[in-house]
């Protein structure tokens, strides 16, 4: 039986009924996946940006909406102030998902100094910023649970997006030295997201084609959707993971298939 399509579509019966839960950027893509799960969760969640959306358009399920706290996260005392108006809007905070992130494509040779320092300020400083403010909290309620949203950037070379890979492994790193010096009533785990399709996938990789074309490189032979990322996050949080700290769990379908067995699939296939 092919249970690839469930495997997305299942949503995990988790219970976080009455628990407070922020999730950076999360109005859109991975973080309105991660968002909506906790709210079908029975989370009560907030999600920030720069930008705040018009009210019908934060993330709902289960018949909850987030709310919304404007701020740049990429600025310590916005992030700080961000995560203390969060709690009090949900009545204390249990989780943080660092979710928000990102980089457009330069090559490195041509990249401004300007655009590196706002790349590992959102990707790397942004989710210690906010995690310093999260566990002051946490640390006197009793503990709580922090996710921060990797990429397999930071796992291998990551050619036209090299800040954005090196702040994403030093989020890995991050993780567990926080994991460490803030337990055990805070845990810090990190979920290193592979290629995840989102309203902005066709775009990033060159339309449907382009999609297809990447799918195929990956084991499971389809990109990740938002609530695959989500589900890994749900666990993370959770009491089932009450022992899992400072780990980096790998959502990327397998991997990708080594370029040496493409191309000798290539050579079996059409000689050479």
């Amino acid at each position: 039986m092919d249970d690839t399509a469930g495997a997305a579509d299942a949503g995990p019966a988790w219970d976080f009924e009455g628990r407070g839960v922020i999730v950076t950027g999360g109005s859109r893509g991975i973080g309105r996946g991660i968002a909506e799960a906790f709210l079908a969760a029975g989370a009560r969640v907030a999600v920030c940006g720069r930008t705040e959306p018009a009210p019908d358009e934060l993330p709902a399920a289960g018949g909850r909406r987030a709310l919304f706290v404007t701020a740049d996260v990429r600025d310590a005392p916005q992030a700080a102030a961000m995560v203390a108006g969060a709690a009090e809007l949900l009545g204390g905070l249990d989780v943080l998902v660092n979710n928000a992130g990102g980089s457009p494509a330069v090559a490195a040779a041509d990249v401004s100094a300007r655009f590196v320092a706002q790349v590992v300020a959102l990707n790397l400083l942004a989710p210690f910023y906010c995690s310093q403010a999260a566990n002051a909290l946490m640390q006197g309620a009793g503990g709580g649970s922090i996710v921060n949203i990797g990429s397999v950037s930071g796992l291998r070379p990551s050619p036209g997006t090299a800040a954005y890979g090196a702040a994403k492994a030093g989020l890995n790193s991050l993780t567990r030295t926080l994991a460490i010096e803030w337990a055990p009533r805070v845990r810090v785990n990190c979920v290193v997201a592979g290629m995840i399709a989102t309203e902005a996938a066709a775009d990033h990789y060159g339309g449907d084609a382009g999609v297809a074309a990447v799918a195929a490189t990956v084991p499971m032979a389809r990109m990740g959707t938002p609530r695959d990322v989500a589900g890994a996050c749900l666990f993370l949080a959770s009491l089932q993971a009450s022992y899992v700290s400072g780990a980096v769990v790998e959502v990327h379908g397998g991997g990708e298939v080594p370029p040496f067995l493409t191309a000798l699939e290539h050579l079996r296939r059409h000689g050479g």
